[in-house]
């Protein structure tokens, strides 16, 4: 038998049973008690990405710092966790368009931690930010899973623009201590950063970049260890040291030639000398 249907407001009709399908005002069929199921599955599905994604990056502390401990240590005792915990509130509510709200929780986590993430900022799993003092990754930087950032990097635009104005970091990413990374550029897959390097142009995948401003340096083909930051190629260094090589080739051409024009100027004398004594008996 069916059960007349019941206006509780406009654009929306109430079915006696709660089988029956609902008409909503977003346009779609719904059934009954189908916004409770949707939402309590919604609220654990969040809750299960966050979970998922707080392990994500203590795994990544244990996997990347040898210091790392014990699990409670890291809990307590690294900032970089603290900040990427508050930016994932920080980013929900800016998502939600609570823009102060978000402003409030990332300012306190910079307060706390030293480490400024604009609760725009897209941040992937399991990145991790050792030590991190002076981070700075602005509001529509990406960051990509897998990531290091150690302390002083910048993730930062290069004007005034609106729209997409930070860098883009893919997977895999190390980027060195005080790196700067600036405008709308992409650093690709597995590439490393230098410390103290600056970087305005898209970096391809798998290299290593150094230098003010950033170059792209290769090193015979020798993979290097992406912890082993300090290990990147000096080329102010390889150049100082082409340039030496250089002036000793030529300082040695120069002794040469020395020693042939002594020769030759000895040579000239003695024959003067000849001459001399030969037109003397005449």
């Amino acid at each position: 038998m069916m059960v007349p249907a019941e206006r509780t407001r406009p654009g929306r009709v109430k079915q006696g049973g709660n089988a029956g399908p609902r008409l909503c005002t977003g346009g779609g069929l719904r059934f009954a008690g189908s916004d409770t199921a949707t939402r309590s599955d919604t609220v654990r599905e969040e809750e299960t990405t966050l979970a998922s994604t707080l392990v994500s990056h203590i795994r990544a502390v244990f996997e990347r710092d040898p210091a790392a401990k014990s699990l409670l240590e890291v809990l307590l005792c690294y900032p970089g966790v603290h900040a990427l915990v508050l930016h994932r509130l920080a980013h929900r509510l800016y998502r939600a368009r609570l823009f102060l709200p978000a402003r409030l929780v990332s300012h306190l986590s910079r307060f706390l931690t030293g480490i400024e993430i604009h609760p725009g900022a897209t941040i992937g799993r399991g990145v991790f930010i050792d030590h991190g003092l002076g981070v700075v990754i602005g509001e529509t930087a990406v960051v990509g899973d897998n990531v290091t950032i150690y302390q002083g990097v910048t993730l930062g635009g290069t004007g005034k623009e609106k729209g997409k104005r930070h860098p883009t970091v893919e997977p895999g990413c190390v980027l060195g201590v005080g790196a700067k990374i600036l405008g709308n550029i992409t650093v690709g897959r597995g590439s490393r950063i230098g410390a103290g390097a600056v970087v305005v142009k898209d970096v391809p995948p798998d290299c290593t970049v150094v230098g003010v401003p950033g170059r792209i340096v290769v090193r015979s083909g020798e993979r290097v260890d992406p912890l082993e930051h300090g290990r990147l190629p000096d080329p102010v260094a390889e150049a100082l040291r082409e340039e030496r090589s250089r002036t000793e080739e030529l300082q040695r051409r120069v002794d040469r030639l020395e020693a042939l024009v002594r020769e030759l100027t000895r040579g000239r004398r003695a024959d003067e000398r000849r001459l001399a004594g030969a037109g003397g008996r005449r």
